[in-house]
């Protein structure tokens, strides 16, 4: 139990320190330019035209390395926020709660919200909703793969 308690703990500090930082401090755009100096994939990624808060995100309108960049944000957020959602299921699980996969999408959009809402008024930060919705699909998409192992672990366990 305390395990659980501990990674949510660590894992809700994360996000409040990651969403503490403007996106001067955050920008990995100088790393990407070493890293993908060729522009790997740059014909491909022109073809994905992503709409986000009213406007569309694009290698033509942003640029090969701000498209990277905010391909790998989204994911992080969808990744990150999943493994939230995943922790907080299995200690809802634990407690013997009902609907653990509900509850934890739940308390994983409430988390996102409450982020947005702050980054809406922290400098150099935008709240966007779009994000929420990013978020808990993410922790929407680990719940059920955990759910599932969970199911296969115990209908295993229950045959031999």
């Amino acid at each position: 139990m305390k395990k659980y308690i501990f990674l949510i703990i660590a894992a809700l500090l994360i996000v409040a320190f990651s969403s503490n930082m403007s996106y001067q401090q955050q920008t990995i755009v100088p790393e990407l330019r070493v890293l993908l100096a060729d522009q790997p994939f740059e014909e491909t990624l022109s073809l994905f035209k992503i709409p986000y808060w009213g406007t569309i995100i694009s290698v033509e309108s942003r640029g090969y390395f701000y498209f990277v960049e905010f391909l790998i944000r989204k994911a992080t957020h969808f990744i990150g926020f999943g493994i939230v959602g995943v922790i907080l299921y299995l200690f809802y699980r634990k407690l013997a709660w009902r609907f653990p996969a509900l509850l934890a999408v739940a308390t994983v959009f409430l988390v996102a919200s409450l982020d947005e809402l702050r980054q809406a008024f922290s400098p150099g930060r935008t709240g966007v909703f779009s994000d929420v919705l990013l978020d808990s699909l993410g922790a929407l998409f680990f719940i059920l793969i955990a759910a599932i192992i969970v199911h296969i672990k115990k209908s295993h366990f229950k045959t031999n």
